[in-house]
């Protein structure tokens, strides 16, 4: 294998950002940065050219849920739009037995109305630096995976920890092009956000699971927060403008907002594992959950009150996987990989400078199926998410342990154990440039369901038990010899960890305080927490090798086929484009719009019968709706999750939608771009400026958002 020095490493690497995402003649593909935007393509495919100026407002009008989703600024009084779905976990939690506010919906007609939630944190963007040649020059030449992993931890730990004491901004480095370039993301976060409006789940999910990732849509998939900054409402200079007049057809539009995950660069072999391993465990364990939820919503009102977010989720997420997986199931995606696998080993052959690649893909096959069972034993002992970028301390969900106190229980358990080391030392999601977030959810004063608690532990011990059997050590020393239910049972309604009291009180007295206290449900956390670290040692090792030989890869894609491409998406801003494009399907041509005519169409067609059925406002209101408003549109620009609540901007720099899904065929999009079908789904800003103003009669807001002074009835 040919090897560079660390010096020519970091020099290489430092030109890949720029390099790698130059502008293509191709499709409409990728995920940019904001301080490299492809200018060159976007002068020559649609004579546009957005200038400094342009790139920084929307960066900065754009932000960012810490519990995943983005939204935009709207007004100069700190009023932020996102989805209803990206929201649902703010309005549920403010909820009780007598307000639904996910069902109802919820308007505050005064600032002292507005309900802060729990623990909600926003992050806007404020600069990037890339920081490329000092995080490759930390790790030595030759280094086993285990050293390099010890070494760039430390090395991106000192630069977090130093930008966030220079700045006071949250500070994170982040690892593009699989380790081929590191950029430090500062942000400034804001931790009192308040709830200001949201309409009702029947028409802000309205067609529910049969019409998720379908198209038409009519759904009002919105939520309006304002945030807020020592007891008063912000003022932020850069906010967008909702533009009245929506988009037109063939319109070139941007999108601005927080992908979660992309694998466009995985071999075959990388999504050979999601395929045969990943998605099908995710996926059976989101079966038992949706039928579980179900069965559970269905008891009492209030049941379905408490779990409605979560079945939510598990519904979409389960929806989102089987069409993942039948991509990948279809031997036309692999082929199309392989070939490009092919063709650049071939090139790689006649060039001494990359004869190298070959061996890189074996390094990534060796990679990903050099542990099979660590894979299975991350996703049930660790985290669901293999291979994320993000990596969240309370949020986190194990497959073995679905429980808000056992994820509380092991963040105590793992803060209190990682604050002895040195910060450079610390799990990333434990060092003091995270401590803010981490605190924020530990300490969070949302209610948690003993019997929603008992339930989902049960379960997910249940499903535990069925991979590893009741005779696996660990799994025995976990149980005690009870039943997964008994002892979820007993670990839920002994634990102490319901009290935010009682948290403080060990995350400040440190590991002798979590041992002195002995509660239950952290000694349940401790018993699995050896295997979860080991698991993670052990990805985070096979990690290192497979970003090794991808960074290789990436500079012979550049350097034998000029092959130019954004990163990856990363939970991080970004902003992508298209055209406003309708599509066909099955010999029929789908419009890029949906009106409000559809909508009412297809309530009389399913009788208004759920989950077609309109709320009754919506009803009532008919009459007073120009029917030919645009509800939804389409747009070919690329999104994945995380985008949900991304704003969809005019060249002008005006708020014209919000994205907050995609069509059946955009669900490939995350390992391969085509905008023959695939579409983002937004809603169009005159939906919900007639919504607001006719419906909800709420002038105030419209004023707000427009900049246009509104009386009631107008």
């Amino acid at each position: 294998m040919k090897t560079y020095s660390a010096q020519f490493m970091a020099s290489m690497l430092g030109f890949l950002l720029v390099l790698f995402i130059a502008p293509s003649s191709q499709a409409d593909e990728g995920f940019w940065l904001f301080n490299a935007p492809p200018l060159k393509q976007l002068q020559a495919k649609y004579h546009f050219t957005p200038d400094p100026a342009w790139l920084e407002h929307i960066q900065k009008s754009s932000v960012r849920f810490g519990r995943g989703g983005s939204g935009s600024f709207v007004s100069a009084d700190g009023l932020v739009i996102t989805n209803h779905h990206v929201g649902a976990d703010a309005l549920q939690k403010l909820g009780d037995d007598q307000h639904n506010y996910v069902r109802d919906g919820f308007y505050a007609t005064t600032p002292a109305e507005e309900r802060r939630c729990y623990d909600s944190e926003l992050n806007v963007l404020d600069s990037i630096e890339d920081v490329t040649g000092r995080v490759v020059a930390a790790v030595p030449s030759g280094a086993k995976p285990e050293d390099a992993v010890a070494a760039r931890r430390i090395a991106i730990a000192e630069i977090e920890q130093e930008s966030t004491k220079a700045t006071g901004l949250r500070s994170d480095v982040v690892a593009l092009f699989e380790g081929g370039s590191y950029q430090l993301y500062r942000y400034k976060q804001y931790t009192d956000v308040r709830l200001v409006f949201a309409p009702e789940q029947g028409i802000a999910f309205y067609g529910g699971d049969p019409d998720n990732f379908e198209y038409p849509r009519y759904d009002l998939d919105i939520c309006l927060f304002r945030v807020y900054e020592n007891g008063k409402p912000i003022h932020p200079k850069d906010f967008l403008r909702v533009n009245a007049d929506g988009p037109s057809e063939h319109d070139l539009v941007f999108v601005s907002g927080n992908p979660t995950r992309t694998y466009r660069m995985c071999t075959v072999a990388a999504l050979e594992e999601q395929r045969d391993t990943v998605l099908p465990t995710l996926l059976a364990t989101l079966y038992r959950r949706e039928v579980l939820l179900t069965a559970y919503s269905e008891r009492s009102i209030e049941n379905a009150r408490r779990a409605r977010e979560d079945l939510l989720h598990a519904q979409n997420s389960r929806k989102g996987c089987d069409g993942v997986l039948a991509g990948l199931l279809d031997s036309e995606t692999l082929r199309r990989v392989s070939e490009e696998e092919n063709g650049l080993k071939s090139a790689a052959a006649q060039d001494s400078r990359f004869s190298n690649i070959p061996y890189s893909y074996t390094q990534i096959q060796k990679a990903v199926s050099s542990d099979p069972g660590n894979t299975m034993k991350f996703m049930f002992y660790e985290d669901s998410h293999v291979r994320t970028s993000v990596v969240d301390a309370v949020r986190a969900k194990p497959l073995g342990f679905d429980s808000q106190l056992f994820r509380i229980a092991r963040a105590l358990l793992r803060a209190t154990e990682e604050q002895q080391k040195p910060n450079e030392k610390r799990l990333p999601e434990y060092r003091d440039s995270a401590r803010p977030a981490l605190e924020q959810a530990l300490f969070s004063e949302a209610p948690i369901y003993d019997d929603l608690e008992i339930l989902t532990l049960t379960d997910s011990l249940i499903s535990l038990v069925s991979v590893y059997g009741v005779d696996d050590p660990v799994v025995r020393d976990m149980l005690k010899g009870k039943s997964p239910h008994q002892r979820a049972y007993e670990l839920v309604k002994s634990t102490l960890l319901k009290e935010v009291q009682f948290r403080h009180q060990l995350y400040d007295g440190g590991v002798s305080a979590v041992r002195a206290a002995a509660d239950p449900m952290t000694g349940f956390a401790q018993a699995a927490d050896k295997t979860a670290r080991q698991t993670r040692e052990t990805m985070e090792e096979q990690d290192e090798v497979a970003n090794k030989a991808y960074a290789e890869i990436a500079k012979a894609k550049l350097g034998l086929e000029g092959a130019q491409f954004a990163p990856d998406a990363t939970s991080t801003l970004r902003f992508s484009y298209g055209t406003v494009e309708g599509y066909d399907e099955d010999g029929k041509t789908i419009p890029a719009f949906a009106d409000f005519t559809g909508l009412y169409q297809r309530a009389d067609q399913h009788e208004n019968r759920p989950p077609f059925q309109l709320p009754t406002r919506w009803i009532n209101k008919r009459e007073a709706m120009d029917p030919k408003t645009p509800f939804n549109f389409v747009t070919t620009a690329d999104t994945v999750g995380g985008n949900s609540g991304s704003p969809v901007v005019n060249r002008t720099g005006d708020f014209v939608g919000i994205i907050f899904d995609g069509n059946i065929q955009s669900l490939t999009l995350d390992y391969l771009y085509s905008d023959e079908q695939a579409r983002a789904v937004a809603v169009d800003s005159r939906a919900i400026l007639e919504a607001l103003k006719n419906i909800y009669e709420v002038p105030a807001l419209v004023s707000e958002l427009t900049g246009v002074t509104q009386t009631a009835g107008e």
